[in-house]
C-alpha cells in the first residue's frame, strides 16, 4: 500500500467539503460545511497564508482523507490549553486527521496513515522531537488508531471539545522521535 501526502489546493476544497459532510467525519470535526466556510477555514493554508499544512492523504492513487500538521507554538491558544496538562516543547508538532471516504473506514487504514504522517513529520520537521495529539475521549476510533500507530497516552484531562455535545475529557497522545 502506497500512502502519500500533498498540499491541499483550492481545487481540493469541494472534495474536502464532501468529506466534512460525511456523518463519520461531521460527528467529530463539527465543522461548518458551506463552500464559503470551507474556503474561509482551509483556503488560507492552501494558499500558504497560515503556518499550518493541510495535506491530502492519497492511498494507492486515491485521495481518501486529510492530515493537518502544525507547530503547536505557532498557535499560542493551543499551547495555553495543553500546558497545564503536559509539557509542550518549543518545536512540538500536532496532527489532526480524517479519513473522508466512508468506504475506507474500519479497514485498519487509520494507523497506517498515522505512521506515515509521523514519518513524514520527522523528515520535514527535523527540529521536532515530539508530536502531541489531544483527542476527545469519546472518539475511541481515533485514539485507538493512535495507539495502534505507536503513540503513547501521556495524559487524560479536561479541554474544550470541538463539538459542544462532547464532555471535556480528552486523552493526549505523544509520538517521541527518540523512541520512534
Amino acid at each position: 500500500m502506497s500512502v502519500t501526502f500533498r498540499r491541499l489546493t483550492a481545487a481540493d476544497l469541494p472534495l474536502l467539503r464532501s468529506w466534512l459532510q460525511e456523518p463519520h467525519v461531521a460527528r467529530w470535526w463539527n465543522h461548518e460545511t458551506s463552500p464559503e466556510a470551507v474556503e474561509r477555514d482551509f483556503g488560507p493554508a492552501a494558499r500558504g497564508e497560515e503556518p499550518s499544512e493541510d495535506l491530502v492523504v492519497t492511498v494507492d492513487g486515491d485521495d481518501i482523507g486529510l492530515v493537518q500538521r502544525f507547530r503547536l507554538h505557532d498557535y499560542p491558544e493551543y499551547v495555553a490549553e495543553l500546558t497545564p496538562h503536559v509539557p509542550v516543547p518549543v518545536e512540538a508538532v500536532s496532527l489532526d486527521y480524517l479519513i473522508g471516504d466512508p468506504a475506507r473506514i474500519g479497514h485498519g487504514l487509520g494507523p497506517v496513515v498515522l505512521r506515515e504522517a509521523v514519518e513524514d513529520t520527522w523528515k520535514n520537521y527535523p527540529q521536532a522531537q515530539e508530536i502531541l495529539i489531544p483527542v476527545v475521549a469519546g472518539n475511541q476510533r481515533s485514539w485507538r488508531s493512535l495507539e495502534k500507530a505507536g503513540a503513547d497516552r501521556i495524559a487524560s484531562c479536561h479541554m474544550e471539545p470541538d463539538n459542544p455535545i462532547d464532555p471535556p475529557l480528552h486523552h493526549v497522545y505523544r509520538f517521541a522521535r527518540a523512541t520512534w
